[in-house]
This record gives structure tokens, sequence and C-alpha cells, in this order.
């Protein structure tokens, strides 16, 4: 059989059974298990545990379960609750100023839990009925969450970076430092879109009324709600940084400052490590199967030699290597308003890396653009988690619809601080060889 036909066969029925709405880890791994028995025979299952060995020796993977803990623990403690206090105090003077505040407090968050989620549901229940009930946009609000949401897979610690770098073999330490700057960048353009936006439309995000505003003291006193989530991405980022701990020792120096954090706000009992931990189970393993998913993908995927007949099509994009990395972009995004994340991640991944590598661009700088893809993907209808986590915590009377509409100019946005990490790769690869 031609490898056309094979290709034909292998893609089509993983989206035939993923639109059932079987499990991806199941569907993946299947499928790629069946068409190695037919393409190589029984042998080859043995090449596939032996990948799977290899990878499960990995001293990386512990920091997954880890940083799933720590977020755990975090999204129960109240630190959201006290940040937005400090928030609203300091930037509720400028017009736009709450909006601005809660994108803060979202990549704070996302510097401190590693998943996309828990920003969505902290600031869809704190932030969302204090911007309303003050005049702001419906629109505005939700755009904003939404956004600032994702960006706990592109701020680390991320999950997604440390599955993206076992996938292609780069270091995770790395894929930190070069997350740093573009969730920097993501978060200023944001900002100043509402900056700019509010002070041209004034009645979308009004400044709060001076009574509100609270005096210097009260601001003073509020920044102390903001030294445990800096002590925490200290003791994460800060280590790995530094040089004294590897990513996987950061983790556990993040379950430590989660842990203080529970304390400090009286939330450190029994009930809540217990749960705690359930939920780390079943998320860690999830996410092994998806692993192993990806080993049997990638496995069946080189023994039928479809790298060659990738390789060829992806040269007749126009636009030489430039083209072809815009191509794979498009794709991404057009697969992240389907498909999940991961899911997507391992099918793409092990056609895109060895090409990207051919071409000459730098792994580290295409992850980088890679995720953010992933974490538009979050954002975007008509499946984008951040959407459906939002449609459970916001008000009665706001619709999907409304939820769908407001996304469309910060998907915008992003684009732009994407196309911006094109033109300037040295944003992602600076703070890479300098710690490296």
């Amino acid at each position: 059989m031609s490898i056309e036909i094979l290709t034909l066969l292998f893609f089509g029925s993983l989206l035939f059974f993923v639109f059932l709405g079987l499990p991806l880890a199941f569907v993946l791994g299947g499928v790629s298990v069946v068409f190695l028995y037919f393409t190589w025979g029984f042998d080859s299952f043995y090449m596939v545990a032996s990948q799977i060995w290899s990878t499960m020796g990995s001293f990386t993977l512990v920091a997954i379960p880890l940083f799933v803990f720590m977020a755990m623990i975090l999204e129960r403690t109240g630190v959201a609750k006290d940040l937005y206090r400090a928030m609203h105090l300091w930037f509720g003077g400028l017009r736009g100023g709450l909006a601005i505040g809660t994108l803060v407090i979202c990549a704070i968050f996302a510097a401190m839990v590693g998943i996309s989620g828990a920003a969505v549901v902290a600031m869809g229940t704190i932030a969302l009925p204090a911007m309303l009930e003050r005049g702001y946009d419906r629109s505005m609000c939700l755009g904003v969450i939404n956004t600032g949401g994702g960006w706990g897979i592109l701020i680390p610690p991320s999950i997604m970076m440390i599955l993206y770098a076992l996938i292609s073999g780069v270091s995770v330490g790395k894929m930190f430092a070069a997350g740093i700057l573009p969730g920097i960048l993501l978060m200023v353009l944001t900002a100043l879109y509402i900056l700019i936006r509010s002070s041209l439309q004034p009645h979308l995000a009004p400044a709060l009324p001076p009574e509100e505003r609270g005096t210097l003291r009260e601001k003073l006193l509020a920044l102390r709600s903001v030294a445990l989530p800096v002590l925490i991405v200290f003791m994460v980022l800060g280590s790995i940084m530094g040089g004294i701990t590897t990513p996987t020792e950061a983790a556990a120096m993040g379950v430590l400052g989660s842990l203080i954090a529970a304390a400090a706000y009286r939330k450190l009992e029994f009930g809540l490590l217990k749960e705690a931990s359930i939920r780390t189970f079943k998320l860690t393993g999830m996410i092994m199967w998806i692993l192993f998913a990806a080993h049997a993908f990638s496995a069946a995927y080189q023994s039928m030699g479809a790298q060659a007949l990738i390789e060829e099509f992806m040269a007749l994009i126009p636009g030489g290597p430039w083209g072809v990395i815009i191509a794979m972009m498009l794709i991404t995004f057009i697969l992240g308003m389907v498909l999940d994340p991961v899911g997507i991640m391992l099918i793409t991944l092990p056609v895109f890396l060895p090409i990207v590598e051919s071409l000459g661009f730098d792994p580290i700088w295409f992850g980088i653009l890679f995720v953010i893809n992933m974490e538009i993907g979050y954002m975007t209808p008509p499946f984008g988690f951040n959407l459906f986590y939002l449609k459970g915590i916001v008000p009665p009377g706001i619709t999907m619809k409304d939820i769908y509409k407001s996304v469309i100019p910060f998907v915008l946005v992003e684009i732009v601080g994407l196309a911006l990490l094109m033109i300037f790769p040295e944003i992602v690869t600076y703070l890479p060889e300098l710690f490296f």
C-alpha cells in the first residue's frame, strides 16, 4: 500500500474516532497500535515499549504531579481574592484599571500554577461581578478573563512546556526561561489595547469614583497580599534561573510555597490535602496515558515512512522556510478551535519538529510559538476550554454567544504578539542564552 493511502487512512481514522467523542489518549494509542501491527508486525510493539520505558525513567516527569498538586492547593487558599483587592485599589483610578489589574493577577497566577483554567475560574468568580457592577462593558470583562486565564500554559512554570520538552528533547529550563518575556509582551499588548480602547470609548471601562480608590495607607497595606505569590514565584523560577535547582526540584519548592500559603490563610487541613491529592492523581494519570499514546503514535508514524511525504508537501508551500513556519502556525491555530491542545501537540509535533530543525530554526523558539497558539486555542470558539470554564461561572444573563463575541479583539492582539515574536526571535531566545 502506498504511503499516501496509508497517511490518509491513518489521520482519517484518528479524526473519525476523535469526532465520535472517544478519549483522545486511547484513540491515539489504539489507532497507532493497529497500524503498527499491520505495517511492521508484532515485533514493532517492542519498539514502543522501549521508548515508553526510556521516557518513564525521565526525572523531568516528576515535575508534572508536583506542579498539578501546587495548582490544586493554590486554587483554594484565597490568594486570588486578596490579590484582586490590591489591584482594585491600585489600578481602579484608571479607565480600564480593573481590567488591567485582572490581567496582572492572571499573569501572577500563571507564574504560580502552570495550568490554564485556574485564573479563569478565580477571576470569573471574583473580578467579573465587581467589574460588571461598576459599569464595565460585558464583552471587555469576559475577554480580559478569557485571555489572561490562558497564560497559565505560557508563563512558566507550564505543564504544556514540560510535555513539549519531553516530546522534542529540549531543556525544560530553557523552555521556562523562553516563556517569560513573551508572557510579559502579551500582557503589555493586552493592557495597551484596554487603555487605548477605554480612552476612546470611556463608557466601556470607567474609572472608579474617588471614594472607592482607597487611601495611600490602604493601598500600602493591600500590598501584603502580593508577598506570598511573589515568594512562590521566586521559589520556583528564581531557584531555576539562579541555578540552585532543576525544574523538577523547583516544582517541589513550589509545592512547599503553596503549603506555606495555605497555612498563612488558615486553609491547610486534611480535607484540602485529600481533595488536592485525588485531583492530582486523576490529572497526572490522564497525562501519563497521553504520553504512552504519543510514543505509539510517533513509532507508527515513523514506521510508515510518512515523514518524507510531509517534508515533500512542506517543500511545495510558497515562501520558503518562513512560508512553512507560517503554514504550521495556521494549521495549529485551526486545530486549536476544535481539538484539545495536548492532542494537537501529540498529533503535530512528531511531524513538525524534524522539519523545523531541518530548516535551521531553533526548536525552543518554535516551541514558544506553538505554546502561544495552544493558548489561543484555549480561548477560541467553538471548543476553547476557557470559554466553557467561563460559562460555568458567569451570571445567568450572559450567553455563550456573548462569550464567543468577547474574544475576537483579544485573539487579534495575541496574533499581533505572535507575529512580533516571529519577527524578533531574540525576545524568546535572550533569557535562555543568558541563563543557560
